[in-house]
């Protein structure tokens, strides 16, 4: 019998996965996973953001999967819908990202061209310093990020390294940074008259 056809209440998946159970995970991805990828191609501007964004609906609904309400619809309506919104959102912040970028374009010519005064001189300094102590794996993970400008999902689709360790790698590595800009910084002599 083909798994993905068998939605009835008798054979919900939802309420294992919400539990963890791994099979029920396993079987979820296998009834819905060309549902969410449906959803997510005609949604998603190109096959890699649908590709990261079918991992981050199924995220969302090994999250969400303890609100599945058998009485107010199937288990296929209830994935539809997260896929939807998780999509939908996606769109409003890529939307919102590239309206933010093109807003900044104007400014950026006279940015790029202003001279850094000796304290953002020695800034970067001591922020290359402790970015080169971090592991060269971690390096490469927050380049992507903050340098191409790749999302968190891009960089665990494309590296193999999970969400989660993504997100953390980042935000220890620029923790790390500031720790470094804060600390030395305070060491630093001032600059200017103290008369």
């Amino acid at each position: 019998m083909n798994d993905r056809a068998s939605d009835d209440p008798d054979d919900t998946l939802l309420p294992a996965v919400a539990r963890g159970d791994r099979l029920a995970v396993q079987r979820c991805i296998s009834r819905f996973g060309g549902l969410v990828w449906g959803i997510a191609r005609r949604l998603s501007p190109t096959t890699a953001d649908a590709e990261d964004a079918v991992q981050e609906v199924f995220t969302d609904l090994w999250r969400s999967a303890s609100r599945f309400d058998p009485a107010r619809g199937s288990e296929r309506v209830f994935v539809a819908l997260i896929a939807r919104r998780r999509l939908i959102d996606r769109l409003r912040s890529m939307r919102s990202r590239l309206a933010a970028e093109t807003a900044i374009l104007p400014q950026h010519d006279e940015i790029a061209a202003a001279e850094p005064t000796h304290d953002e001189q020695t800034d970067a300094a001591i922020a290359r310093v402790a970015f080169g102590t971090l592991p060269p794996e971690h390096q490469r993970i927050i380049s992507l990020s903050l340098v191409e400008g790749w999302s968190h999902g891009e960089i665990a689709a494309r590296t193999g390294v999970p969400l989660g360790t993504v997100k953390t790698v980042i935000r220890r590595g620029i923790f790390k940074v500031r720790v470094a800009l804060r600390t030395v910084g305070k060491s630093k002599p001032a600059t200017g008259n103290a008369a």
